[in-house]
């Protein structure tokens, strides 16, 4: 099988003539930069010193090469826009460096250096006299988005204000999805992984809107959730508007790039806490579940993509509504959440869903464990989940920064001998 092969027949839940695997297709099946660089300098892939590419700068994520994906075995390429996330393009690359030396490409609008304290500010569309929108800490890797609420005015609060980052998306950038989508599809054999704006509800790492000088409306991460209670009909008036636009940037965006895609993530939003879910099942079904089933409702009736959720926690009273909702795909698939055994999601789930992830912890056995921890685990994973199809091998959301390169190594060596 090719690689995009191997995907779509995991994802038909038909087993494959090896084990498909993702790394990098997606903003939360990705690397930190620093994890990168140590993989390419391991594998001889570079010369010390060659930078790697940022291709997503707040949560600092390391750009899969092609030479890298062919040398970890790799089945997915990533398509996605010209934005990010805080509100410059990813273009003009230009070297720099973290705080451990590791040298990296950054996006021309990565213009902030540390401060004495060693926090690392960003600001929206590049413009500091708009103030910071997102921090990184002393000693962090990644950035955290701050909270530039304005007063609510409750007799003033409208939805049209949580509404100004939806729209038609510009022509020219589904000029550029269509290029890259023709070129990856045409050139890499891999199947296509797209990101694609507006189709996720409540996604909490966009609702503070870090791409925006000054976003209005409900902005603070506590208000909204408090919101979900407070003023469910807000919210919902969000979604609906929100739901309307998507349906037609789907219809574009599908005229753009045809079946070309593979894959697509329609939800960002978490769910979930370690020990169990922070939404009822009454929310879900009210708030969230009939926007969902609309945007992938419209998909599988207009494309052959299969629709991808990425919602961390310990979700199991949520899995029936997430099949309702027509999600195919679930991520990260949290094996160390209350709950969310990797053999009950198997025998439980199987058949409804693809599980993509979960073949290794990314909160305790690849970054603290031993390197033969780290090959147990992803062995159990793989003899779990790969029987029958519905599995596509990666890690628990994004490898974290710090992660000993031999416990990496042990991940990939081990892959190789059981995929």
């Amino acid at each position: 099988m090719t690689s995009r092969e191997r995907i779509q027949a995991s994802c038909a839940h038909r087993e494959p003539d090896k084990l498909a695997v993702d790394f990098g297709g997606g903003f939360q099946t990705g690397m930190h930069v620093s994890v990168v660089y140590q993989l390419r300098q391991s594998l001889g892939l570079d010369k010390p010193g060659t930078p790697v590419k940022v291709v997503e700068p707040c949560q600092m994520l390391g750009e899969m090469a092609p030479d890298l994906c062919e040398a970890l075995g790799i089945d997915t390429a990533s398509l996605h826009g010209t934005g990010t996330m805080f509100g410059f393009p990813a273009a003009d690359f230009k070297e720099w460096k973290l705080r451990d030396g590791t040298p990296v490409l950054v996006p021309g609008g990565f213009n902030t250096e540390y401060a004495p304290s060693g926090e690392l500010f960003q600001y929206p569309m590049s413009d500091r006299a708009a103030g910071p929108c997102a921090k990184m800490p002393e000693g962090g890797n990644f950035f955290d988005a701050l909270n530039r609420q304005p007063p609510i005015d409750e007799e003033t609060l409208t939805p049209e204000d949580n509404l100004e980052e939806f729209g038609p998306v510009p022509d020219a950038e589904l000029a550029v999805l269509a290029e890259r989508a023709a070129r990856l599809h045409e050139q890499t054999g891999r199947a296509l992984f797209c990101t694609f704006g507006g189709l996720t509800f409540g996604d909490i790492a966009l609702v503070p809107a870090t791409f925006l000088k000054q976003p209005k409306g409900i902005r603070d991460i506590e208000e909204w959730y408090v919101s979900l209670v407070m003023r469910p009909d807000f919210i919902k008036a969000v979604f609906e508007r929100q739901a309307e636009i998507a349906m037609e940037n789907l219809a574009r965006l599908y005229a753009a790039v045809g079946d070309r895609i593979s894959v697509i993530q329609t939800n960002g939003a978490d769910f979930g806490t370690q020990n169990g879910p922070f939404c009822s099942q009454e929310s879900y079904r009210e708030l969230f579940l009939p926007y969902q089933k609309k945007v992938n409702g419209w998909i599988h009736a207009h494309t052959p993509w299969k629709t991808f959720m990425h919602c961390c926690g310990s979700i199991v009273p949520l899995l029936d509504l997430i099949v309702e909702a027509e999600f195919d795909i679930l991520n990260p698939v949290q094996c160390s959440a209350t709950g969310m055994e990797s053999a009950m999601l198997k025998k439980n789930y199987g058949d409804k869903l693809t599980f993509w992830g979960g073949g290794v912890d990314t909160q305790q056995t690849l970054p603290f464990g031993s390197p033969a921890q780290v090959r147990d685990q992803v062995r159990e994973r793989i003899e779990t989940f790969a029987p029958g199809g519905g599995f596509v091998f990666g890690a628990i959301h994004n490898v974290q920064a710090l992660t000993p390169i031999d416990n990496l190594l042990a991940l990939f060596e081990t892959l190789k001998e059981y995929r």
